[in-house]
């Protein structure tokens, strides 16, 4: 995994994904990038729609 080059070290990373651990929104992106994988995100229906 190319950690290093999306900012975030091996220590860094067993920190966030701990189970006392809190990892943030950036830390979870940088991991993504890492992994070469895109987030999308869609519209959650709405009360009608279900």
């Amino acid at each position: 995994m190319r950690l290093r080059e999306a900012g975030l070290s091996r220590e860094s990373l067993y920190r966030a994904l701990s189970e006392e651990g809190s990892p943030s929104l950036d830390t979870a992106l940088c991991v993504l990038k890492a992994l070469s994988v895109r987030l999308m995100a869609t519209a959650a229906p709405t009360a009608r729609e279900v």
